[in-house]
């Protein structure tokens, strides 16, 4: 039998759901005896939040191949969003088949395996079966809000923060874990028997693929957990205490880039080595090579996701920025501040599906372009209320400035500037809470080809924006961490040479023209803020 793209295609891509291992390893030995030469690679998993990619990369850090595969998301009730684990296990597996097999390469010819994995979601999972008691709660889902409002009228948020750097919020995994200890029949008793086991993603995945030998997260993933102390590098025991989570239920704590085992035969025929693991935005930090203090980076998506590298001890915001590991390599922790903002390309896809302005996203920027300014046209786009750094869940967008003169063209430009502005105020933040200058914006995510957007992102900060040649940083850092663990790469050196940028967008607005801007924007934002309270 010779096995091709198509055939995997046909015979394991279709209905992969709940995939025979025996019938994969088989499948793979066929290609490992097809392919002669002996060229290494590593294999990297980007698990998201609606698919699993996985991306093959050579040792000049390019993608060679990728495959991608969504799979079902799950809304149990209004503002709950959960996953099957076995959906995001055999997502997982079949898009890694499908990878290795568009080049046919095996599993002999790995020198490695990163993962990257959307954070905060919570998997707990019977020890002694392996099998979930729970179906995975994402992070987007907000069932303990009113638990974590509790938490902070009873007034555990400064002690929380001074340990995990966070605030407190349904967001991270330590409520979620608690909601299935007290909701799910019988679980609290095995998790005082020991008898259960909790993990982001990244430790499921490991799980998997070690048959259930090894549990171990990194710690950028525990420090996303409110569970992990950021000063210690350890579980917090009076964390576990005020939460009533016995320690027995949480992995190993290890480093970001080292082997934590090899895979189970029942994956693949040749052991292949398990060697990065990083939360998908540390990931990212990382595959931009933001590997020096002061370096930040940007990714826009449907929201925005902003982190700063601020060396090697964590800065706690006072402007409620979330302080958290970004990775620790041999003896070294690198701390980040980051901040989110809810809204970006959700304004583009507002503007095509809410509007009509335009029929496909990329338009946008065309349309944009047919002005030279905004016509003091301002957009605050808090559909869903204000991220960092305002955390105002009562503001709504708000479009202001509108004459007869406006036009489509106007508006789409200030959507763009909205999503640039936005930015601007986290860095802005950042900046006032570290002292460190930021000089520089490195940029990825689908928003980022825009180079319209990325032009007025350069402008209102004064900086330098830099979109980098290689675009899918997330699998790109997870790469280079289990390439660095297994010596695929020598060192962080070698891997520097590996970035290049693919354009660079400078300044070149007028100073007092920006300044200008700014001040209009603060005072849209300001009339945007609580309106949901307004009488």
């Amino acid at each position: 039998m010779v096995v091709t793209k198509e055939y995997l295609k046909n015979h394991l891509l279709h209905g992969y759901y709940y995939l025979d291992y025996g019938y994969i390893s088989d499948l793979l030995v066929e290609i490992d005896s097809k392919h002669k030469v002996m060229e290494k690679y590593i294999l990297a998993f980007d698990q998201g939040t609606t698919s699993s990619r996985a991306l093959i990369f050579d040792r000049e850090g390019n993608i060679c191949t990728s495959a991608q595969k969504e799979f079902p998301q799950i809304f149990p009730k209004p503002g709950w969003v959960e996953h099957r684990p076995s959906d995001i296990w055999s997502s997982q597996v079949a898009v890694a088949a499908e990878a290795m097999s568009q080049i046919g390469l095996g599993s002999k010819h790995l020198s490695g395996i990163g993962i990257a994995n959307q954070r905060e979601t919570t998997i707990v999972w019977d020890r002694r079966t392996g099998e979930p008691i729970y179906n995975a709660i994402v992070w987007q889902d907000r069932r303990t809000a009113e638990y974590c409002d509790w938490l902070k009228q009873e007034g555990f948020s400064e002690t929380i923060h001074a340990k995990t750097g966070l605030v407190i919020d349904a967001y991270f995994s330590a409520s979620k874990i608690k909601w299935i200890l007290d909701n799910v029949n019988g679980a609290r008793a095995k998790a005082e028997r020991g008898n259960l086991a909790f993990g982001t993603v990244d430790t499921w995945l490991v799980w998997k693929l070690t048959s259930g030998k090894t549990y171990v997260t990194d710690v950028s993933n525990a420090s996303r957990t409110m569970l992990f102390n950021i000063n210690t590098l350890d579980w917090d025991d009076e964390l576990l205490h005020i939460f009533g989570i016995p320690r027995s239920m949480l992995p190993q704590v290890a480093s970001s880039s080292q082997i934590y085992d090899s895979t189970h035969e029942n994956f693949f025929i040749s052991k292949v080595p398990i060697a990065g693991i990083a939360g998908d935005q540390q990931a990212a930090l990382f595959g931009q090579m933001c590997v020096e203090e002061g370096m930040v980076k940007n990714t826009y998506g449907t929201g925005c996701f902003l982190l700063l590298n601020t060396g090697t001890k964590p800065f706690f915001s006072k402007n409620s920025m979330l302080s958290t590991v970004a990775w620790r390599i041999d003896d070294s922790t690198i701390y980040a501040l980051e901040g989110s903002i809810f809204n970006a390309g959700a304004v583009v896809q507002w503007l095509r599906d809410g509007l009509g302005f335009i029929k496909t996203s990329d338009e946008v920027e065309g349309l944009a372009s047919q002005v030279r300014d905004n016509g003091d046209v301002f957009f605050v786009p808090s559909f869903t209320g204000m991220g960092a750094p305002y955390w105002d869940q009562h503001a709504r967008g708000l479009l202001v400035g509108i004459t007869r003169g406006t036009n489509r063209a106007h508006i789409a430009r200030a959507a763009l500037e909205g999503i640039a502005f936005q930015s601007m105020d986290v860095m802005n933040a950042m900046e006032s809470d570290t002292g460190i200058t930021i000089n520089e914006l490195r940029v990825d995510g689908g928003a980022s080809v825009n180079n319209l957007l990325m032009q007025i992102q350069s402008d209102v900060m004064g900086i330098p924006v830099v979109r980098p040649k290689v675009f899918e940083t997330t699998g790109l850092g997870a790469a280079y961490m289990a390439g660095l663990a297994t010596g695929f790469w020598h060192d962080l050196d070698e891997i520097k040479k590996h970035w290049q940028a693919d354009r660079r967008f400078n300044p070149s607005m007028d100073r007092d023209k920006s300044a200008l801007l700014r001040m209009k924007w603060a005072n849209a934002v300001e009339r945007a803020k609580s309106w949901s309270q307004s009488s």
